[in-house]
């Protein structure tokens, strides 16, 4: 069944290749969405996925790379909006 996260990381995860991290893990999960760094320094992450793929895919996201520090990591329920997406991209910051 298909399902839905909408994540905001907090901590070090801008300029340390987090975005890059989370777009190779969302290829390897088929995950569609998008990730973007936030003008508050946090990072947004929009996915889209099978759920059992989803709950692995963010397990690791929270679980960061070695190179970030990922502090807080907070969930919102939005509806599924798939339509808009068939890939997994990098936005430009807000």
């Amino acid at each position: 069944m298909k399902s839905v996260a909408h994540l905001f990381i907090s901590g070090r995860v801008q300029g340390v290749g987090f975005r890059y991290f989370t777009a190779r893990l969302a290829s390897r999960f088929n995950i569609c969405g998008f990730v973007r760094n936030l003008s508050s320094g946090d990072v947004e992450v929009y996915a889209e996925g099978e759920e059992s793929e989803l709950s692995e895919f963010c397990a690791k996201v929270k679980a960061r790379p070695s190179y970030a520090l990922v502090l807080r990591a907070s969930e919102n329920n939005v509806p599924i909006m798939s339509s808009n997406f068939n890939t997994f991209d990098i936005l430009e910051d807000e």
